[in-house]
């Protein structure tokens, strides 16, 4: 199986980037996965939330493949102990899923036609974070996954 993350626009805090490099060079000893970064929309400042959501719409599922697994990063998706995120990963790997698809929207979350699109919503928390910072919440978690898989000791519990 393939992951990607899919996300809009360049993680551009230096400190994030270092953390996202460092899980990514982590993740190569487990699965094949990426970050596929959508270009952030340029001048938006007479637009609104619905018109910027419908605009990454179009660019984020130009993206995905029919054959992905899409999964959504959404407040308002199914939440999972770290434990649990690693069965979750395991039953897709299990079902035969070639290509797992996360998608991180934009700083005004999903247009109607991407959650249509997707096939499950996972939430990393009730909480609202930055978008940017949600990248390097998600690296951890995966690499924390996968760690759990092969029973290695990262993950205490």
């Amino acid at each position: 199986m393939n992951i990607q993350l899919v996300v809009v626009g360049k993680t551009d805090v230096k400190y994030l980037q270092e953390g996202i490099d460092l899980y990514l060079r982590r993740l190569e000893h487990y699965i094949g996965f990426q970050i596929v970064v959508v270009p952030a929309l340029k001048d938006t400042r007479n637009s609104t939330p619905d018109s910027i959501r419908e605009r990454e719409a179009a660019l984020l599922l130009k993206t995905l493949e029919k054959s992905d697994r899409v999964v959504l990063l959404d407040e308002h998706g199914s939440q999972h102990s770290s434990m649990e995120f690693s069965k979750y990963l395991q039953k897709h790997m299990n079902a035969g899923v070639r290509n797992l698809s996360f998608v991180i929207g934009g700083a005004f979350g999903f247009a109607p036609s991407v959650y249509a699109a997707a096939h499950d919503k996972v939430s990393l928390s009730r909480m609202t974070f930055n978008h940017q910072m949600v990248r390097l919440f998600f690296v951890e978690q995966l690499y924390r996954a996968f760690t759990i898989l092969h029973h290695e000791p990262y993950h205490n519990e």
